[in-house]
């Protein structure tokens, strides 16, 4: 549950086309010691070169073509280097390959430039799809987001094949002002009649200093079925009711499952919304973010 103090763009080139990494060497065959420049036999009998090295009657030029393996960091610097094309004059670009299974693209939008973790499927993309990817990065384009999104469906084959290994993930429920595990205990129980399976944790804390344009209160991770909040929240005049909604929320992502229309992923479906609308401070919850999102953004 992302929240922001104004509209501000958050989902995701290469050239026409990118050549794999490939060495050319050619080998220049020397000509025949006694200068005959006609044709050559098509049969050698070992007499013919007992007095001359078999290397002169190779063609003059066989080219030869090697295939290097591709390392993680060639194919990083390649789709990088495609995206810098695209990017505005003084920008940076911070690209990380991952084989995430849920989150294909991931954006970060700062002053210098961008910080961008995409999956490995992208590597081998059209000059199409990564100049989409320059608009969704830079401009947060929606229809570049639609062509990308088709895109990630048609290589779901990809993420299928991937082995998932499970990530050991530090959980820490218990804060100065909030205990996230008892919010989330007795959610579960009464909302969910106890049926939800997730983990809760408080994330990372924000860099010192940094003021903030938006605030990401809460989120839900479906591959390890974690709940992170922001520890913005976990501060004494922030009530529990307010910090139960967000939970709840976020309980919901772990209930409802993605769908797709016209190309797009939808979080929040009608479904959601509507069941989202049942949490008993939902009225009270809303109200006091609206008068208070700017010193959260402060804090």
């Amino acid at each position: 549950m992302k929240r922001h103090s104004r509209p501000e763009t958050s989902l995701p080139p290469q050239p026409a086309s990118v050549a794999d990494h490939q060495l050319t060497l050619p080998f220049a065959g020397r000509r025949p010691a006694h200068g005959a420049e006609g044709p050559r036999p098509s049969v050698v009998g070992a007499r013919e070169i007992d007095s001359q090295s078999r290397r002169d009657f190779r063609p003059q030029e066989a080219a030869r073509q090697v295939r290097l393996p591709r390392s993680a960091a060639d194919e990083a610097d390649r789709v990088a280097l495609a995206l810098a094309l695209y990017l505005p004059p003084g920008k940076t670009l911070e690209l990380a390959l991952t084989n995430n299974h849920y989150s294909m693209i991931s954006v970060r939008r700062k002053i210098d430039g961008y910080r961008l973790r995409l999956h490995r499927m992208f590597v081998d993309a059209g000059a199409r799809i990564v100049r989409a990817l320059a608009r969704y990065v830079v401009h947060n384009d929606r229809r570049a987001s639609t062509l990308l999104g088709a895109y990630i469906e048609e290589h779901q084959h990809i993420i299928r094949q991937q082995e998932r290994r499970p990530r050991h993930i530090k959980l820490r429920t218990a804060g100065r002002h909030h205990d996230l595990q008892s919010i989330y205990d007795r959610l579960n129980a009464q909302m969910f009649g106890g049926a939800l399976e997730a983990r809760i944790t408080w994330g990372p804390g924000a860099l010192a200093g940094r003021r903030r344009r938006s605030i990401k209160m809460g989120s839900f991770a479906v591959e390890d079925r974690v709940i992170r909040i922001h520890p913005a929240l976990d501060q004494e005049n922030v009530p529990e009711f307010f910090v139960s909604w967000i939970v709840f929320h976020e309980m919901l992502h772990g209930k409802h499952e993605v769908r797709r229309a016209n190309g797009r992923r939808r979080f929040h479906t009608r479904e959601f919304l509507a069941e989202e609308r049942t949490f008993p401070d939902f009225a009270r919850a809303c109200a006091w973010e609206k008068a208070n999102l700017d010193r959260l953004l402060r804090s």
